[in-house]
């Protein structure tokens, strides 16, 4: 996973170590300097006929005033320093460079364009440290506005639950036809399990031949109870009535099903809001398929538009060698990728992590 995004950023750091050119600049600056003054001379007095005891205590007093601080004054003054940074002329073809790194391997357009400029910024605005190479500023610069793009906060499902109080927590899953909704319901079903929180499912797919008994059959395989209805049923309704039986059956959490569908597609976007109004459910997932690169980041997006959603999925993460789709979804979205699906089996799901994501790519 996330190999070719590797791959090309090496490449890029590679050209970028060779190309980079730094520029010494001289410049003059106001500091405060301290300088000591000379303690105030006393009227000189007759000197007193000493003994040797006098001359013992004044050879103390001496010692004592030595170590006293002496009174300081602070005056400005300019002096001249040396930076080193980046030539911007340089940073130009750095910059270009990186960002075709970062669109040929799937990050979004506007998202790469967010990136670089970020990655600008932070290079003109710091200096070269002492023996640090243009490379390694590069590589810092980048991995900060990655982290930064990456930061949209989490979504921490079990708590969620858990402090949810009375009646069941309804988590929907929405997405485009193909992603990976129904087996993603599945292995949310299986965490949860794992986790001691009782689940049932909602065929609320109503419009796809096979995709209620899909379900069934992993409702089946977990031992999951599940409410369906016949093809072309309201979607709202199945999962109205499923959220009345988990109500009166004690179980914590529905899982709602609904039917793949394009933004574009305008009656069954209809449908799916109002499944949304009628049952205003507790956490709204977007399923997307990482494969499917730029374009899970728009339906992501047109997703958020239309009913609002809390987190995202990415499935087929095992699969996807460039991983742009994660940056993209959680820019786009302002809302955190929670889990990757990682193979075909139940417990084949990962929580994602941003700081485990900038280091595979980094490392």
């Amino acid at each position: 996973m996330f190999g070719n995004l590797k791959k090309k950023l090496k490449g890029f750091f590679d050209k970028a170590g060779k190309e980079a050119e730094t520029e010494e600049v001289e410049e003059e600056v106001l500091v405060e300097v301290e300088e000591e003054l000379e303690a105030p001379k006393l009227p000189s007095k007759k000197k007193p006929k000493t003994t040797k005891k006098t001359e013992e205590l004044e050879e103390e007093k001496k010692i004592e005033d030595s170590k006293a601080e002496k009174p300081k004054k602070k005056r400005s003054i300019f002096k001249k320093i040396t930076r080193r940074h980046i030539s911007e002329k340089s940073l130009d073809s750095i910059l270009w460079e990186l960002e075709l790194a970062l669109l040929e391997n799937d990050v979004a357009k506007e998202v790469t364009e967010s990136i670089t400029e970020d990655t600008r910024e932070r290079l003109l605005d710091a200096d070269l440290k002492k023996g640090e190479t243009a490379e390694k500023a590069i590589t810092s610069a980048l991995k900060a506005a990655i982290e930064n793009t990456l930061d949209v906060g989490d979504l921490d499902i079990i708590e969620k639950i858990r402090e949810k109080g009375e009646g069941p927590t309804l988590i929907l899953f929405v997405g485009f036809n193909g992603s990976g909704k129904t087996m993603t319901i599945g292995k949310f079903a299986q965490v949860l399990q794992n986790e001691g929180i009782s689940v049932l499912m909602a065929a609320g797919d109503t419009f796809r031949a096979a995709a209620i008994e899909q379900l069934d059959v992993h409702a089946k395989a977990l031992k999951v109870p599940i409410v369906k209805q016949q093809r072309g049923s309201d979607a709202a309704a199945v999962i109205y009535d499923a959220l009345e039986h988990a109500k009166a059956k004690g179980i914590d959490v529905v899982l709602g099903d609904t039917a793949g569908r394009s933004h574009a597609d305008l009656n069954l976007m209809d449908e799916l809001k109002k499944v949304v109004r009628v049952n205003n459910p507790d956490i709204t997932i977007f399923v997307g398929d990482s494969l499917t690169g730029n374009d899970a980041a728009e339906q992501a997006k047109s997703f958020n538009e239309a009913v609002g959603i809390d987190a995202s999925v990415l499935t087929k993460a095992d699969c996807d060698v460039k991983g742009g789709a994660c940056i993209s979804i959680s820019y786009m979205t302002e809302k955190p990728i929670i889990y990757l699906g990682t193979g075909q089996g139940y417990g084949d799901i990962e929580e994602f992590n941003p700081d485990w994501f900038v280091e595979k790519v980094f490392e």
